[in-house]
């Protein structure tokens, strides 16, 4: 069995690192005025708020797991589709 604060530790870092992701990609946006860049920071930033979501979900509301794991995964899904239409985007 993992232990429960293992995965919040996993789930703080990829929230972590998706924040700065996002973040970076934005400012590129910003400096380049790049559609493309733009939806890059879009997908990223909805990937991110997946994980953050679900984390919360997960750990302070009376949900079941498997709503918040659908909920991620809905997410993600919906942010890489954004990601792959940002490498497409001219």
């Amino acid at each position: 069995m993992v232990h429960p604060n293992i995965v919040v530790a996993f789930k703080t870092v990829t929230l972590l690192l998706g924040a700065l992701i996002t973040y970076f990609a934005y400012r590129a946006y910003r400096r380049t005025d790049s559609s493309a860049l733009g939806a890059l920071a879009v997908g990223f930033g909805i990937v991110t708020i997946g994980a953050l979501l679900a984390g919360s979900i997960d750990q302070f509301l009376a949900y079941d797991r498997r709503t918040a794991l659908l909920i991620e995964s809905a997410l993600t899904m919906v942010g890489f589709a954004v990601i792959l239409y940002s490498l497409y985007a001219e």
